[in-house]
């Protein structure tokens, strides 16, 4: 492998790209320079710093967004934060040795260190194996790196899993490859319609199909970009388990597109659930996510990232300054016992506590219709911040529902907030904005159907961390993150304001405070 100093790279700091009139460039969530990003790629570590790619269409169009196809963008990062971007990694439509053929674009599929050279390509190659399509037909193409990922060359055996019916072409994409520690083998899960397939392999070149799981019970529609891999329940690894995840429809439970998990059990061949299929974010805009491991605790946790968007209505949306797309914060993921029921809960990852000021801080007032009783400053205003918030329904409080009222100008404004009568958290974006009405109606309303939460103390307090930036908010419930809600927003410009208010009666800010992005 080269040395890092000895690689050839394309460096700029994606925040530095210089903004235009009504633009609304995310402050602290990665987006491209330019043009379209789409599904993220599985980081690895390697040479000092994470890799992290995403499919980044080059020809993209706003007036016609599902043209151009797309290729893996490579970005780097030493606390996953603050990104630096490397440039196009695997360029789409190349020809593919020895004969030439162009197998199509560059599409998902995972990466994985092969630090034992099964492939053959050098100790601790980076081994990439991805979906290409070609006139419809999707297939598997393995391309490899000796530079830590900054530069891949095509495996002149591509396809290396060829599509099982070149005639009927089926869904056949997204592989995520892992390390089967007790088989001894490689396993990637790979999205084919309305099921999970599995294949093993010694050598990341050959691959043999051997088991296929379907949601059991439950149509999710059309599967994609699986995830696979183990976790302790409650930080104990007596209790450690498999989870599968997969990008779903929950069309038939009142949700849009998201991220579906199992946990349940792996025998070298064939992945069993033993939970029904829970959500990891109920928000519309948590897709396609991607989970890694935590180098300091590699069972405890995880991180995982996300594409923020949703295919009902990405071809739709406003566009600035040239380009579309963001990812969710990067959150450390575990699984917890909620209430007597196992579930993967999240917050964003520490690191990004550097990137916000000092909070301003309001302790102990009362909430009621007029926005004027939480005592907030009236400058508590701008396009990126945290608002971490405790509320309580105390002794002699007849209000229920509690609502933070963001990027409000009087008339417009995203709303988040929990209702104590039925224990739920919620979050609604049908007053978001003027530009917000190239929505489609019904993946607004979507934002009404939300997961209960379980709040620690009867039913009465409930506590929020609120990410907002300039076109997307993340709600975290209580400090695990026991329920997230995650979305985009499309405010109108100017409109900053915050105001807490309840729909009827009265409640008790416990404490709030207020941190703007500060670098």
């Amino acid at each position: 492998m080269l040395g890092m100093d000895n690689v050839p790279r394309e460096t700029s700091k994606i925040t530095i790209v210089p903004l235009i009139a009504g633009q609304t460039r995310p402050s602290y969530h990665l987006t491209p320079a330019t043009k379209w990003m789409n599904d993220p790629q599985r980081p690895f570590f390697q040479g000092g710093e994470w890799h992290l790619y995403y499919l980044w269409n080059s020809n993209w169009d706003k007036s016609d967004p599902g043209s151009g196809g797309t290729e893996w963008y490579h970005v780097t990062s030493s606390d996953l934060v603050q990104w630096t971007a490397r440039g196009v990694a695997i360029r789409k439509y190349q020809p593919n040795p020895p004969g030439g053929a162009i197998l199509g674009d560059i599409e998902t599929g995972s990466s994985v260190i092969d630090t034992a050279n099964s492939a053959g390509f050098g100790h601790n190659a980076v081994v990439a194996v991805l979906t290409q399509m070609q006139d419809g037909m999707q297939q598997q193409s393995l391309f490899y790196s000796n530079d830590a990922g900054y530069t891949f060359t095509a495996y002149h055996g591509n396809p290396v899993m060829p599509n099982p019916n070149p005639s009927a072409k089926p869904a056949f994409r997204d592989p995520k490859l892992f390390w089967d520690d007790t088989a001894g083998h490689w396993v990637a899960a790979v999205a084919e319609g309305d099921k999970i397939g599995f294949y093993t392999s010694a050598n990341l070149k050959s691959w043999t199909y051997v088991s296929g799981f379907y949601p059991p019970g439950v149509d999710l529609g059309t599967l994609e970009c699986p995830d696979v891999y183990q976790i302790d329940l409650d930080g104990n690894p007596a209790s450690r388990v498999w989870i599968l995840a997969v990008g779903a429809n929950g069309y038939l439970e009142e949700k849009t597109t998201g991220t579906a998990y199992w946990a349940g059990t792996w025998d070298g061949t064939r992945f069993t659930a033993t939970t029904s299929h829970r959500w990891m974010d109920e928000g519309s805009d948590f897709y396609a996510t991607v989970s890694w491991e935590n180098p300091s605790n590699r069972y405890g946790s995880r991180y995982a990232i996300a594409w923020m968007n949703n295919w009902e209505y990405a071809s739709t949306l406003p566009y600035y300054g040239g380009f579309e797309g963001q990812m969710s914060l990067v959150r450390e993921v575990k699984y917890r016992t909620i209430n007597g029921t196992p579930a993967l809960v999240n917050v964003p990852i520490p690191e990004y506590a550097a990137s916000f000021a000092s909070p301003f801080l309001v302790t102990g007032t009362t909430i009621t219709t007029d926005p004027a009783t939480a005592s907030l400053p009236s400058n508590l205003a701008g396009g990126a911040y945290v608002i971490r918030a405790t509320v309580t329904k105390a002794g002699g409080d007849d209000g229920n529902r509690v609502s933070f009222r963001i990027k409000s100008d009087g008339r417009f404004n995203t709303t988040i907030g929990y209702d104590f009568s039925n224990s739920q958290v919620f979050l609604d974006r049908s007053s978001d904005g003027s530009d917000s009405d190239t929505l489609a109606s019904g993946p607004k309303a979507v934002w009404d159907a939300v997961r209960t939460a379980t709040n620690p103390s009867g039913g009465s307090t409930v506590e929020l961390a609120i990410y907002v930036d300039q076109n997307s908010v993340e709600t975290f419930v209580n400090d695990e993150g026991i329920t997230v809600l995650s979305g985009l927003i499309y405010p109108n410009q100017g409109a900053e304001g915050i105001e807490v208010v309840s729909s009827g009666g009265k409640l008790t800010l416990t404490s709030f405070s207020y941190a703007s992005y500060a670098s």
